[in-house]
């Protein structure tokens, strides 16, 4: 149940590069896992069991432990219908609901359309890393893209008020349309306006945020801890999106995936920590999704793009556990020496905008689609 005093809100976490699903939750119990992994299986005392079939990797205890207090849900085989190994265009797919055309709308641009009909509020939707991601495009959906919480802004290089104040003038002069009208300059007008307030609404959070959590130094600890300084703002930020980077693992895996999946699964604790200090966790809940898995036997470093991946949904509201079959490993069930995917990503959108966020599944990801009990 979500609080009935707070608005519910989505953090949205991108593993960017295709994280290995065998080795993020490790069939442990099948020889078949162990055969096609000779140089990258995870020996099974180190394996965190779930069941007497799969575990968390041993990098994931931070997430194992959440998963044992009943905060994880596991959405095990989840992808799309004819899968596409290529990183741009499966991201693209995951992007914009759009498996079989090339999509111009992301989905959680059209989740803070519905949430915010009217415009109102310029941060309902706020990205932590570099560029707007495509999920969150939508013309005439104002997002906020921030790589730098302390630091952004516009003109913030201009240190002298006054000098400050007349040259955002000047750039507000610039995007408004003074010559000329029509659709194209009245957008144009309004992003630029759209961007200073925003701007200078998120310049306040940091002042804001006082914590004694003290986040794990790294990229995605960051990111995160820059959405929590947002989140307790009460800004009225709904949608939050960032990513971390790395999962393209073809060499030099057995060291690089252990790193990711350490700070990840820590940064993950430090924020939830964070937001239960000062009381704000209820309402808050993660998605973690990458593009595609990799292909179940290795490659003697690393592995090579697949199909067929893993989700988890993490936070209070879930009800924990594992969702979804996971896929079978034998030599005649695989596609090309792929996982098989069996449950739609739509089916998961769904669920977290019908069952979390109170919207119409439909219109959001593009049809009716199978979803989870993990809300």
């Amino acid at each position: 149940m979500t609080s009935t005093h707070r608005d519910p809100i989505l953090v949205v976490l991108q593993l960017t590069g295709g994280n290995d699903y065998l080795n993020t939750i490790v069939p442990y119990d099948n020889p078949i896992y162990y055969e096609n992994r000779p140089s990258l299986g995870i020996p099974v005392e180190d394996v965190m069991p779930i069941n007497g079939d799969f575990g968390f990797n041993p990098a994931m205890k931070p997430i194992w432990d959440l998963y044992n207090q009943g905060k994880v849900a596991v959405i095990n085989g989840i992808g799309y219908p004819n899968p596409n190994r290529s990183h741009f265009r499966s991201m693209d797919i995951w992007h914009t609901c759009e498996p079989d055309r090339v999509g111009t709308e992301g989905w959680l641009g059209r989740v803070i359309r519905d949430l915010d009909p009217n415009g109102e509020n310029v941060l309902t939707g706020v990205n932590f890393g570099r560029g707007l991601p495509r999920s969150m495009a939508l013309p005439g959906i104002p997002v906020a893209s921030v790589s730098d919480l302390e630091t952004y802004g516009v003109l913030t290089g201009i240190k002298t008020q006054p000098r400050r104040d007349q040259a955002l003038d000047a750039f507000a002069e610039m995007y408004a349309p003074a010559v000329g009208t029509g659709p194209v300059m009245d957008y144009l007008g309004q992003t630029g306006l759209e961007a200073l307030k925003g701007a200078d609404i998120l310049s306040t959070a940091p002042q804001k945020y006082h914590s004694t959590v003290e986040y794990s130094d790294s990229p995605i600890g960051r990111n995160l801890q820059g959405i929590a300084k947002v989140l307790l703002a009460d800004l009225g930020t709904r949608i939050f999106n960032t990513q971390h980077i790395g999962y393209d693992t073809h060499a030099n895996q057995g060291l690089y995936h252990l790193k990711l999946w350490t700070d990840l699964s820590q940064a993950i604790t430090d924020f939830y920590d964070d937001l239960r200090e000062h009381n704000a966790a209820e309402n808050v809940l993660m998605f973690v999704f990458t593009e595609f898995g990799r292909r179940v036997r290795d490659n003697g470093a690393g592995t090579d793009h697949g199909s067929g991946g893993v989700a988890f949904a993490i936070g209070d509201a879930v009800k924990g556990g594992m969702y979804g079959e996971y896929p079978s490993l034998k030599a005649e069930d695989l596609l090309e020496g792929d996982l098989r995917f069996n449950f739609d990503y739509r089916g998961a959108y769904g669920t977290l905008a019908e069952k979390w966020l109170g919207l119409d599944a439909v219109p959001i990801v593009g049809g009716n689609f199978e979803q989870l009990d993990f809300l």
